[in-house]
């Protein structure tokens, strides 16, 4: 009877096991460790998610993790570097973590240089965004389980390692039935597009938005998501070697109009504005003279929003915009929207499960990613400092 006992335990333990296994399946990736060896993960990408899953620890099963830290600010290049670091034990309200995947952002760049509003205190780790699997969760932790994939809450996290303890509080789960890379990429550009278009003006199907900086995550972010509420987009780009090949992505993922810079200045825009309405809202990621021209193309009472100032150059407000056109020059960062809303569980809450619709729906894809190891971290470095880089570089360990 003993021996009949034992045997029902252990294939009890194997079909739990399975199922946690099947519960972290997704399309194309799996997040599961191989308990038993009846669970068949899918091959490469995710198998990398190694660790057992516990329910409560007081002690983490994971003692270290590697990182990309860096001890001071200055050239990406040569200040970050890959180093060991030891974990904590998991506390109550704590949740031990491995990180699957995280991009690196213009603003992660900024932070290591030091030029960003906010800096964490030194030595940091770098990355802002990411996605992690709960590996372990503290006894008090009531709105996470082992298995479930996190997202940071706010900047200054410092996703750029192998695993970390974090407290509860300091993320939010995230269906894990979305591609990894769109997990991984969801919390800063597509959240800023989101609510770009959702908290300036009120945009109803037919009505046009106009940006520049189109190919970015954010400008990608923006046509999806408007072409989603039928809103026409007209999508501003640099003159480059490959125009054909990106007009044709964008449209593809229904930008309405793709235009150069220069075009902005010319008698086509008339003609095109045959074609659909002036925008009411313009979203400006450059500054500069390509922030001006956007202004002067907007409607009466619309709205110029701004996000970022890749050009690095003051915005010149025409007078007459403001006196004959009244429109509204305003500026957004998302990490600001989240920490006003930090208190209001819904409004985050209810904007990631949007996206997340969009993204089963396939109306949301993540940008173009170049998946790199950490170890390969200087090549990811220098090739999202480049000009005209076409695809994201997303750390996955």
């Amino acid at each position: 009877m003993a021996g009949f006992t034992g045997l029902c335990f252990k294939r009890k333990v194997s079909r739990i096991a399975w199922l946690l296994c099947k519960r972290t399946e997704v399309r194309r990736h799996t997040v599961c460790r191989t308990f038993t060896s009846g669970c068949n993960t899918q091959q490469q990408q995710l198998s990398r998610a190694r660790g057992s899953i516990c329910m409560y620890s007081t002690e983490s099963s994971i003692n270290g993790c590697t990182a990309l830290l860096y001890r001071n600010h200055g050239d990406p290049a040569q200040v970050v570097q890959l180093e060991s670091m030891e974990l904590p034990s998991v506390g109550a309200k704590s949740v031990l973590v491995k990180l699957l995947a995280a991009p690196v952002n213009p603003s992660d760049i900024n932070m290591i240089q030091g030029t960003y509003a906010i800096l964490p205190d030194l030595p940091a780790v770098g990355g802002n965004e990411g996605v992690a699997q709960v590996l372990e969760v503290g006894s008090q932790v009531k709105a996470l389980k082992p298995g479930d994939w996190v997202i940071p809450r706010d900047a200054g996290l410092g996703t750029w390692r192998t695993a970390a303890v974090l407290a509860e509080d300091d993320v939010i789960s995230l269906p894990n039935d979305i591609p990894l890379f769109s997990a991984a990429t969801l919390g800063v550009n597509p959240c800023t597009a989101f609510r770009m278009l959702s908290d300036f003006e009120e945009l109803k199907p037919g009505d046009t938005v106009i940006q520049n900086a189109a190919n970015s995550g954010v400008g990608q972010a923006v046509i999806q998501i408007a072409a989603a509420r039928g809103i026409q987009t007209i999508n501003v780009v640099r003159d480059r070697p490959d125009l054909t090949q990106l007009t044709d992505r964008l449209k593809a993922m229904g930008a309405s109009h793709v235009i150069k810079e220069e075009t902005l200045r010319r008698h086509e825009m008339k003609e095109l504005f045959k074609t659909c309405p002036r925008p009411k809202l313009a979203l400006n990621g450059v500054g500069g003279k390509s922030a001006t021209e956007l202004l002067r193309h907007l409607q009466v009472g619309g709205s110029m929003v701004t996000y970022g100032g890749m050009a690095k150059q003051p915005i010149t407000v025409p007078v007459s915009a403001l006196i004959f056109k009244n429109v509204k020059v305003q500026g957004f960062w998302v990490t600001q929207w989240k920490r006003t809303h930090s208190q209001d569980e819904g409004a985050l809450r209810g904007m990631l499960d949007e996206l997340c619709s969009l993204i089963r729906q396939g109306k949301l894809t993540a940008p173009a990613c170049s998946e790199v190891g950490l170890q390969d971290f200087r090549q990811a470095l220098d090739t999202a400092m480049q000009p005209f880089t076409s695809a994201k570089q997303v750390l996955v360990v």
